[in-house]
């Protein structure tokens, strides 16, 4: 298995890892507003993640069918990512604007994805340094 397949696949499992385990801290040592926060920007950003993942992996397979029908893989993908983001950007106003989550444990799940992708970013170049060195 070669190193970008590897990072995939820890970032996905991380990725829920890391949001159960904030979600469970936030729930037990924060005010019920900001856990409710970590726990919808979690689940926010990780669905997106695997529903960009899922996006990718189905337009690539399918790639040799688009391009004969003379249409585009990029069009498809790009169209589904701004729906995506349209989504989400809906789902966070009404999420601040009506008070149901503290912004501040929003964002902290909104950075569920980006811990993941430091902690396998940390874990790959550890492993090239730990390689080289031996």
């Amino acid at each position: 298995m070669n190193i970008q397949q590897r990072m995939i696949r820890f970032i996905t499992r991380s990725n829920w890892y890391i949001f159960c385990v904030i979600t469970l801290l936030g729930f037990i040592n924060m005010p019920r507003q900001f856990a409710l926060g970590i726990l919808c920007g979690g689940l926010i950003v990780t669905l997106n993640f695997h529903a960009l993942e899922h996006t990718l992996k189905r337009a690539f397979k399918n790639s040799s069918q688009i391009v004969a029908a003379g249409g585009s893989i990029l069009r498809g993908v790009v169209f589904k990512y701004y729906i995506r983001f349209l989504l989400s950007g809906v789902m966070l106003f009404l999420l601040i604007s009506r008070n149901i989550v503290d912004p501040l444990g929003l964002i902290a799940g909104l950075s569920v994805v980006v811990a993941s992708f430091f902690a396998a970013t940390t874990l790959e170049l550890t492993r090239l340094i730990i390689k080289e060195a031996v």
